[in-house]
This record gives C-alpha cells, sequence and structure tokens, in this order.
C-alpha cells in the first residue's frame, strides 16, 4: 500500500485521486463502503486510552495518503476499511469546484446536509465570485452582469463586496480592487474547505499538523530542551541536563590579568573579551568547535571593561575606565577610529541597528551618539546613565537602555523622545537585553537576578533567580540556549550557575574558576557553548560531553584544551 505503485507524475494525481474517489463512492463499491468490513468488527474507538474514534482516525490517514501523492494507496484503504474519505455528495462537490459547473456545485452544496445558513452563503459567495471573474476574463460581460444580478443579490451578505466586483465590469484595470483576476480552482477548494466543517471536508494535511501538535508539546514539556537535532516521529523526546553546556572543553590564558567582559559576536564566529590588563581580544571559534586567537588588540591605557560587537560583526568597539573608545577592524586587528572627548571619560559602548553610528555611555552622566568618521551627532545630557554602566541599544534602534540611578534603569524612546523606567528596591550592578528585545535581565547587589518583561508599554517583573553569589564586583549574567530557554551567571565563589529561565529553577553551578566569575556569554548560534571570564585571568568554554557531539568533520575531541594564544596543548 506503499508509494511504490503510485508512478503516475504528481500534477495526474489531484484528478487521479479526486476521481478515483468519486468511483468508489458512486459505483459498485459504494454499497460496500457504507458499512464496515465484518473483519474490521464494530467498535468505535481505539488506541490504548480509548479516545482516538476509529472512523475519524482511519479518514485522516487516508487524507495524508492522498495529500503525499499516493492515491492508489488512499483509495485502497478505503476500499479495505470500508471508511470513505468523504462522503459521495461532497465528492461530487468537489469536482464540480475543480470543472467549473458553478450551478452544479451551489446545487450540491445545499445537498451536504451543512446545518448553518452563513456558511452556506459564504461558500456560495465564495463559488459565484470566482464564476463572475472568469467570465470577466472570457469577456462575457454580460453574462458576468447577470450573474451580479440574479445570484449575488439573493444572498444579501458581504454588500460591498458585490459593490467591488461591480466596478469591475465598468472598467476591469481601474476598478476599486484594482486589476483581479480568478484564483486557480484548487485554491478556491482549498478556501472553500477552511469553511466547512472539517466533519465534511477534512483539513488538508490535518495528520502532518496533529503530529507537529505532538512534538511542541513534546519539546515544550521538555524541561533541559536544548538540543540542536531534530525532533524523531520512533520515540518520545526527552532531553537531560547533558544537554547543558557543563563540562569545560577549552581554557583560555592569553590575558594577563583579571577578564572582566566577555561577549559572543552575533553569528557565533568570535567571542571578544576584555581584560584588567588594558587589552583586548579577539577569539576565532574553529570548525572545530575550538577557539583560537586572532587579534589582541593593544591601545587603552587603562583596563578595558566592555566590548560591542557591530550587528555585521565586522567591527568591535572596546572602552573602559575614564578614557576613550576604539572602533576594531576584526578581520586585521587594526583600530579605525577612536572616540574621545577632553577630560571625560567613555565607560560604556553600544551600535546602531545599522552600524552606521555608535553610542557611548559618558562619565558626566550624559549618553553621546557618533557617526563612525568621529562627529558627534547628538548627545542627552542629564542624569542618563552612571560613571560606569552598561548600555544597550534595541535592534530597531528606537530605545537606549542605561543604569540612570543606582536602583533604577532608563528606557529611552529616541523617536518618541519618551522615557520609561525600571525601579528596583535595591542597587543595579549590570543589565543584559534579550535578542528578541522584549527582556531584560537585571543583577543588583542583593545577590539576585530579575527578569523583566519590557516589551509592552508597561514593564513588569516576571522571574528571579537566586542562588549565585555577589558582595564586592561586577557580575553579569546572559540569557542563552535553544530559544534563550536559560540563564547563565557568574558568581563570586568561583562557580557558573544555569538557571531555567521559565522557573527559575537552579539546574547547574558549574566548578572550574579558582577566582570570581565575572562575566558569562552564551554562544547565540550553539546552544552547546557557554564561556566564562574570571579574576583567575582565564577564559573556560563549556560545552556538552564530548562523547555526544560529533564535529562535522566527523572527528570527536576529547579532553580539556588550554590557549595561551600559541600552540595548543592537550
Amino acid at each position: 500500500m506503499g508509494g511504490v505503485e503510485d508512478d503516475e507524475p504528481p500534477s495526474k494525481r489531484m484528478k487521479s485521486s479526486l476521481g478515483g474517489l468519486r468511483g468508489l463512492s458512486n459505483g459498485s463499491l459504494s454499497e460496500s463502503m457504507a458499512r464496515p468490513l465484518q473483519s474490521q468488527g464494530d467498535e468505535e474507538m481505539i488506541g490504548s486510552k480509548g479516545v482516538i474514534k476509529r472512523v475519524e482516525f482511519v479518514r485522516i490517514i487516508a487524507n495524508a495518503l492522498y495529500s503525499l501523492g499516493y492515491s492508489k494507496s488512499g483509495a485502497h484503504l478505503e476500499e479495505e476499511s470500508g471508511i470513505p474519505l468523504h462522503s459521495s455528495v461532497v465528492n461530487l462537490f468537489t469536482q464540480q469546484i475543480l470543472d467549473g459547473t458553478w450551478d452544479e456545485s451551489i446545487v450540491t452544496l445545499n445537498k451536504i446536509g451543512l446545518l448553518d445558513e452563513n456558511i452556506i452563503k459564504s461558500a456560495s459567495l465564495l463559488i459565484l465570485e470566482q464564476k463572475f471573474l472568469e467570465l470577466l476574463e472570457k469577456e462575457e460581460v454580460m453574462d458576468a452582469l447577470k450573474s451580479l444580478r440574479t445570484e449575488f443579490a439573493p444572498l444579501c451578505i458581504n454588500k460591498s463586496r458585490i459593490r467591488e466586483l461591480s466596478s469591475l465590469i465598468v472598467s476591469p484595470s481601474k476598478g476599486s480592487l484594482g486589476i483581479v483576476r480568478a484564483k486557480s480552482r484548487p485554491k478556491l477548494l482549498d478556501e472553500l474547505q477552511k469553511l466547512l466543517p472539517p466533519t465534511v471536508m477534512i483539513p488538508e494535511r490535518r495528520l502532518e499538523h496533529l503530529v507537529e501538535q505532538a512534538l511542541d508539546l513534546q519539546r515544550d514539556a521538555c524541561v533541559f530542551h536544548n538540543s540542536i537535532n531534530e525532533m524523531s516521529l520512533y520515540a518520545d523526546h526527552q532531553c537531560g541536563q547533558n544537554q547543558i553546556p557543563s563540562q569545560t572543553l577549552q581554557v583560555l590564558q592569553a590575558h594577563t590579568d583579571e577578564v572582566w567582559f566577555l561577549q559572543f559576536s552575533h553569528n557565533g564566529k568570535y567571542l571578544a573579551s576584555s581584560s584588567n590588563d588594558k587589552s583586548a581580544i579577539i577569539w576565532e571559534v574553529n570548525v572545530n568547535g575550538q577557539l583560537s586567537l586572532k587579534h589582541r588588540l593593544w591601545g587603552h591605557q587603562k583596563s578595558v571593561s566592555h566590548v560591542s560587537w557591530s550587528p555585521d560583526d565586522r567591527q568591535l568597539l572596546t572602552c573602559g575606565e575614564d578614557e576613550n573608545m576604539r572602533r576594531w577592524d576584526v578581520s586585521s586587528g587594526e583600530c579605525l577610529h577612536i572616540y574621545e572627548k577632553p577630560g571625560l571619560g567613555l565607560v560604556s559602548c553600544g551600535w546602531s541597528p545599522m552600524g552606521k553610528r555608535v553610542f557611548s555611555g559618558i562619565t558626566d552622566k550624559s549618553i553621546a551618539v557618533w557617526d563612525l568618521d568621529g562627529k558627534e551627532h547628538e548627545c542627552w545630557k542629564g542624569q542618563r546613565t552612571l560613571r560606569f554602566s552598561d548600555l544597550e541599544v534595541t535592534s530597531d534602534g528606537r530605545q537606549i537602555i542605561s543604569i540612570c540611578r543606582e536602583n533604577a534603569i532608563l528606557l529611552l524612546d529616541m523617536e518618541a523622545k519618551a522615557e520609561r523606567f525600571i525601579e528596583e528596591t535595591h542597587a543595579i550592578t549590570s543589565f543584559t537585553l534579550s535578542s528578541d528585545n522584549k527582556f531584560l535581565l537585571v543583577n543588583l547587589l542583593n545577590q539576585e537576578i530579575h527578569l523583566w518583561d519590557i516589551g509592552g508599554s508597561d514593564v513588569n517583573l516576571v522571574a528571579k533567580y537566586k542562588g549565585h553569589k555577589r558582595t564586592r564586583f561586577v557580575i553579569r549574567s546572559c540569557f542563552g540556549g535553544l530559544e534563550q530557554a536559560f540563564i547563565a551567571s557568574g558568581s563570586e565563589d568561583s562557580l557558573v550557575y544555569v538557571w531555567l529561565r521559565s522557573s527559575g529553577e537552579l539546574i547547574k553551578a558549574l566548578p572550574g574558576h579558582s577566582g570570581a566569575v565575572n562575566c558569562v556569554s552564551w554562544n547565540p548560534v550553539n546552544p552547546h557553548m557557554l564561556a566564562s571570564a574570571s579574576d583567575d585571568r582565564t577564559i573556560r568554554i563549556w560545552g556538552v560531553n564530548q562523547g555526544m557531539m560529533k564535529h562535522r568533520e566527523g572527528s570527536y575531541c576529547n579532553g580539556v584544551h588550554y590557549c595561551n594564544g600559541g600552540s595548543w596543548k592537550n
């Protein structure tokens, strides 16, 4: 009953399928199909839980076979089960629509047994509109006008649509609808199918839709879902905690002092880190998943506290304490421009969505915007940011987000010139914006991380995460994993903490560092790669069990790799 015997070209399958159905319903087989075969029994429900109606199940399978082009298999299933996909009246109606026998199809529509008069009228209107447009295309204007007057009007529905159609008679190319052509008849059939009750005409690809729903429910119920592999129909889906990056795969040792900040590029191909050693480093993620030093960026005279990737990942901004901001070329490592204000320091940095302008928080608590060539475009003065503060620009370019007071975050709408605020009861140390710009992750002095919904007109606190340690330093957290379903954070107890975003449940505390973990960053492309920066002068790359993950080349990567900017050591 598979597709082996269905050797007709796809263009013929719909016609032969419908013809076969109509033959089964109207011919000699219709009598045998009107009742179940004796061998089938009379059971109403099937399945271990007894909730699936056998008739519906068989009809949906037949529908799937026809949708896949297995017309003969679908017809065999109808014959063997004694359960027709559609009634003979519905099959006749379907064929009449495809043949364009409009008057007959409306007569048949009224014989289907629909109880809702509005559905009958709406379906009739769709059919008559198709008839009208096809008549106009054949330039049979008088017949089209007659149909409009004698067939549309008695329906007494959607009079505005009737007026729009009538304008096409006067001027087909200048009517209120513009140039309108009749849709294909199969498309009309699709629209009618959506209008009629599913018990009358089973929606196309209904089985596929049900299977997709089942997979979605399994995925949503999978607490640790972080798998990049496609889900299978052969077994129920469930991810274990082994899908969370929790094993140290690499230790990067090129910095000579505390590592304060790090961030993966948008394409996941690079990692940028900044340090108290007055340098920033661009690391390249190789095809085997290992990182190697690409460029060390020198030029700052003080500690480098922030980095920010351009939207296309071709450039990088760096800034530090009471100093300038620098723009670098990622490919060459060349410093392209230095932005500065005499007597002031640029303490945070960010990009406009198109990468044409750069932003910075200033030590005088203002926010400045520059063109790439260094011309100051705009400056928002007042208490817009703190002396040491994070800065984010939403991907649509509308909002600048910064810490404006010790316990408040400013959301500045640059277009509307409007301000909104997130008010916390404890001092704010850092924040991170989600990739969809709808949520803000806020680290607090009281050792809590708060998740705020900023997507609507109001801001709302939706979750809290606890367990990490923070007493003296700025500790940063991040969104991560598949669909950003997890929250990760550094901690002063040398651990990396991971929570479920939805429930706030702490699921991992990762040991490995020997000093405070200042910052974490989750690769936005690879949900199995997490990076952490520490006062122990190292960066750790975390991944899943390498016995489970096969790289693209087909080789496995085992053990911890150490990189000091030179050769690899195992």
